[in-house]
């Protein structure tokens, strides 16, 4: 007995709708990036393995897709490594190339591979797919596409207010209003790992912190002291989980904080030129909102970090996230190319706009007129009406067969398509056809002008 076809866990099929209203949410995000400036590039599915481990820190890597080697590749594996049974040393003799984890990385290697192409400040934005070995979940896939904006080649905080109004046009354009748009700055998270005595531990610090909204206080505090980060260090971050107020108070209260901290104290400096700016310059829908917890587990930020959570009343994980990263091209023999950049989660945008009923009626993949099918002549005389309607920019189609009446009105009914028009001999004398509205179940003879203005 055949098995049944499946696909793998944390991968989907999409069907003609779901294509459309994703389409209608990736075109909305690329009209504003070419309103933004940025321009568009594409880098390859998949990278060699040493361009993308130890980028995103030991749980990212973790995660990262691996592809085996062709041919006979364990003929070429040492005897004794292939004995021991150990999955990381035997990995990178058995696999070279592995699929991309976001599209960040593979920005950077390209950046430096075309050095001598690019005009800095370098503006691109890409909206490909990219893979992640995790725990498949609502709103979390092994396949998903980012839609992502960044600037590379300089170090002006302009950049950054440029991107909340980005976050905020977009998600306005989406009829997604009350977006909150989240910002911290990694240099504050350095500055309290420096008052906490934890300058050494700050990577563990930060994965820890970023995990607060799914496991809680308590659960981040447990992370830490797994981590070895001692109860004195975690009585001084106490205040941090319990900051409220407006952007001003938080960012007094931070300086009280952080008085001792250099490095602190500059991040703080960095937010305020951001949250006045764009109190000054105001948004449409979104709100800017300082998250003094808000980490980002990503190890190459190193300034302003933000994260887009939906609406009150949807439970969805952040919508959006970015950051700065002022040496990720340093990786590869690039030093000093500061850039900032910001990605839109365009499946679980998806996910929000389908909970909240917010895909506009037009965005549909569907035919806007069917034609019946009576025979031979009636389909030629159909073919040379929808040939001219298509020419209009409507989506018109003959049904291919000449079958039963009812069998054809079922098809167009099942398809949701608005309009059949009926043209059979009488109304190929009239040079007329019967227009019939399937929602109505009125019907009209009309010439053809006068049947494209109905449609229309």
């Amino acid at each position: 007995m055949l098995k049944k076809p499946s696909i793998p866990k944390g991968t989907r099929d999409f069907g003609p709708e779901e294509v459309t209203r994703r389409n209608y949410i990736m075109n909305i995000i690329k009209q504003a990036f070419s309103l933004y400036g940025f321009q568009p590039i594409e880098t390859p599915s998949f990278e060699n393995s040493e361009t993308l481990m130890g980028k995103y820190g030991d749980e990212g890597d973790r995660l990262i897709f691996k592809i085996l080697n062709s041919g006979d590749f364990l003929s070429k594996v040492d005897t004794e490594i292939y004995t021991e049974k150990d999955s990381n040393k035997i990995t990178s003799h058995i696999s070279e190339k592995a699929l991309r984890y976001d599209l960040t990385v593979p920005f950077a290697r390209y950046v430096v591979q075309h050095q001598n192409e690019i005009t800095f400040p370098f503006k691109r934005y890409q909206i490909q797919p990219v893979w992640r070995a995790d725990r498949p979940q609502k709103g979390r896939f092994r396949e998903f596409f980012q839609c992502d904006a960044d600037v590379v080649g300089s170090t002006s905080l302009w950049q950054e207010v440029e991107f909340v109004q980005l976050y905020d046009d977009v998600f306005n354009k989406l009829n997604l209003k009350g977006v909150t748009i989240k910002i911290n700055n990694r240099k504050i998270l350095s500055g309290i790992a420096e008052v906490m005595g934890a300058e050494e531990q700050l990577i563990d610090f930060t994965v820890a912190l970023d995990k607060l909204d799914k496991i809680g206080e308590e659960g981040v505090k447990k992370e830490m002291r797994e981590k070895g980060i001692s109860e004195n260090a975690l009585e001084k971050l106490q205040p941090l989980f319990s900051f409220k107020g407006t952007s001003e108070e938080k960012l007094n209260n931070l300086e009280k904080m952080l008085s001792t901290s250099e490095v602190g104290i500059m991040g703080i400096n960095e937010i305020r030129f951001i949250t006045e700016t764009i109190s000054k310059l105001g948004l449409q829908t979104a709100n800017l909102e300082i998250d003094v917890t808000l980490a980002r587990g990503l190890n190459y930020y190193t300034g302003a970090i933000f994260e887009v959570v939906a609406p009150d009343g949807v439970a969805m994980g952040s919508i959006g996230g970015g950051g700065r990263y002022d040496d990720l091209t340093g990786i590869f023999g690039l030093k000093n190319v500061s850039g900032v950049g910001i990605s839109f989660g365009l499946d679980r945008i998806y996910l929000v706009l389908e909970q909240l009923n917010l895909f506009p009626e037009t965005v549909s993949a569907n035919t806007k007129i069917l034609f019946i099918n009576f025979g031979e002549k009636e389909s030629l005389y159909a073919m040379e009406a929808i040939s001219k309607l298509r020419k209009s920019q409507i989506a018109a189609e003959l049904y291919p067969d000449e079958a039963k009446m009812g069998k054809q009105m079922g098809y167009a009914d099942k398809r949701n398509i608005a309009f059949v028009v009926l043209a059979g001999e009488k109304e190929m004398n009239e040079k007329a056809y019967t227009l019939k509205n399937m929602k109505t179940g009125e019907q009209f003879s009309l010439n053809f002008d006068e049947l494209k203005t109905a449609i229309k």
